[in-house]
């Protein structure tokens, strides 16, 4: 049962023949936060954007306003609009706004697509409609080869092809980091594309991380069923020390609990935390400027708590992920990779490999705590 509860919603006014204004509201337990967006119907460009905050949990919350304002003149036409507005906005504002943003833009895109087939038989023009998914088609992806946190994170080499592995390789790559819709609320990946989109690139396997909520095992079983792919449960909690990827924990979560006391839960339900992007953010805002330094972050309270750190993650900058696996290796904990999908296209950016076979989320618990992984660059990611 869900516990942690996210509203959204997107309501399209057309003000005139030429423009559409996209009103977006997200509202959860901790935020809350809108968007007005300006839409030229003609080539679906973002003209203006106006954010606000009305309910926040950090000073630096409201800090994401001003950076919104780089979107405008982002085009859907253009090709990887989606990536462009999450690497932007996601990145230097906030991945809230961030996809509040795609939400907007891809409800006034329906909206406007609706506008026109009425339009052609003569009916009136709706002015609202329900928030939609991002339809963009993906590119075929490039794959690469694994990368080590002393390595450079922008080498990418070819690894071996599926069914090469599964006759001379007996090892396992899934991504760890995956969010689904409408599980996870800020995501627009339907879990059924993500499975489908993932078996097309050769993944071997995905986890379902969605934010404080918990997968029942008979649905992903039909899932595993249906579609013949390794799909893995975790979950996403927030903490007071940030969000945290849980295996192993089958129990749901409400609002904000103490990382040690989930450290407590996990240890006796035999799981394994892995802390996501852990510097997400903090390099963005310039705290590198003011002396935080690898040595001082490995001080951070939240590291006594954890198993692993997320080294490899699609939703922050390269200088974060190597930052984060420079703590990774002073500390000496394990690094992994996930792509932290919210969208269809984003599944398998990064992964983790493990060098034997995962079956079920016993051999995931297993080989994780034997620490018999490593963090991959599975796809190229549209920079």
């Amino acid at each position: 049962m869900l516990k942690f509860m996210r509203n959204k919603l997107v309501s399209i006014e057309k003000r005139d023949p030429e423009n559409l204004v996209a009103h977006g509201i997200l509202d959860d337990d901790m935020y809350r936060l809108a968007l007005d967006v300006t839409l030229r119907i003609s080539d679906l460009e973002i003209l203006s954007i106006d954010g606000r905050w009305n309910r926040w949990t950090t000073p630096e919350c409201p800090r994401a306003i001003a950076p919104l304002q780089e979107a405008v003149g982002f085009s859907m036409k253009e090709e990887g609009f989606s990536q462009k507005v999450h690497r932007v906005i996601g990145r230097k504002a906030c991945r809230h706004f961030a996809n509040l943003l795609l939400e907007c833009c891809h409800t006034a895109r329906e909206a406007i697509e609706l506008i026109k087939r009425e339009e052609k038989e003569d009916l009136g023009i709706p002015l609202e409609t329900s928030s939609g998914s991002d339809k963009e088609e993906s590119s075929s992806p490039e794959v690469a080869s694994p990368v080590s946190s002393s390595e450079s994170l922008t080498k990418w080499k070819k690894i071996p092809d599926k069914k090469v592995r599964e006759k001379g390789g007996n090892f396992t790559i899934i991504d760890l980091h995956v969010h689904s819709s409408p599980a996870s609320p800020c995501s627009s990946a339907p879990v059924e594309a993500l499975i489908v989109e993932a078996k097309r690139i050769g993944l071997d396997g995905i986890c379902l991380t969605d934010h404080n909520y918990t997968w029942s095992p008979d649905h992903v079983e039909e899932l595993r069923e249906k579609h013949g792919f390794l799909i893995l449960r975790g979950n996403e909690i927030i903490t007071d020390q940030g969000d945290m990827l849980v295996f192993g924990l089958d129990k749901d979560t409400r609002g904000i609990v103490a990382l040690q006391e989930l450290k407590e839960e996990v240890r006796r339900a035999g799981g394994y935390i892995i802390v996501p992007h852990p510097f997400r953010g903090f390099l963005t805002f310039g705290v590198g400027q003011l002396g935080l330094t690898p040595e001082k972050a490995m001080e951070r309270p939240l590291f006594k708590w954890v198993d692993a750190i997320e080294v490899l993650n699609s939703k922050v900058t390269e200088k974060e992920n190597a930052f984060a696996a420079k703590v990774a290796k002073g500390l000496g904990l394990p690094a992994t990779g996930g792509s932290d999908a919210h969208e269809v296209s984003e599944v398998g950016i990064y992964g983790t490999q493990f060098s034997s076979v995962i079956h079920d989320e016993q051999d995931l618990i297993e080989a994780l705590k034997n620490g018999d992984f490593s963090p991959v660059a599975y796809r190229k990611r549209e920079d």
